[in-house]
């Protein structure tokens, strides 16, 4: 948990998460969020992924709209002037988030619940609870000793 936690706070910086593009209107009208949900749809089938569609963020500042899938780690970035696929990368950190929480055990088996989730969650927060307790025990107890043997 510690390691993918780093990883998380770091996703930036070691380019884990797609860098979003940036398309320059030209005072072009955008097309319907329908025609790039179409358009990420005829593209991923190509490529005989599944098509069921996570979200969509549309980005109408940038030109852009990110498109993410429910059963694969994979973003589509569509021009949001001409539909054209600009970016395909894979969701790294999405990958790193779900093995982070636990929820990747959820995915893998196809689960619909949390109960993995929540469990694993669970039992590593009691653990490091016990941990940061059980630490603090062993510092301060000698030092106990110490000043109850110096008293004596």
């Amino acid at each position: 948990m510690s390691i993918t936690g780093l990883l998380l706070a770091w996703k930036d910086e070691l380019q884990l998460k797609p860098s979003t593009t940036t398309i320059d209107s030209e005072g072009r009208a955008l097309l319907s969020l329908d025609k790039i949900q179409r358009n990420a749809i005829r593209y991923i089938d190509s490529l005989n992924l599944s098509t069921e569609i996570n979200r969509i963020d549309y980005r109408p500042q940038k030109g852009i709209a990110k498109v993410q899938f429910e059963e694969h780690f994979t973003e589509l970035q569509i021009d949001c002037y001409t539909g054209k696929i600009v970016s395909q990368k894979t969701r790294t950190a999405d990958v790193i988030e779900m093995i982070h929480d636990g929820s990747i055990v959820d995915y893998l088996f196809d689960s619909n619940g949390n109960a993995t989730k929540l469990f694993y969650s669970t039992l590593v927060s009691f653990g490091l609870l016990f941990l940061s307790l059980s630490g603090f025990w062993l510092w301060k107890k000698p030092k106990q000793i110490k000043k109850n043997k110096r008293n004596i």
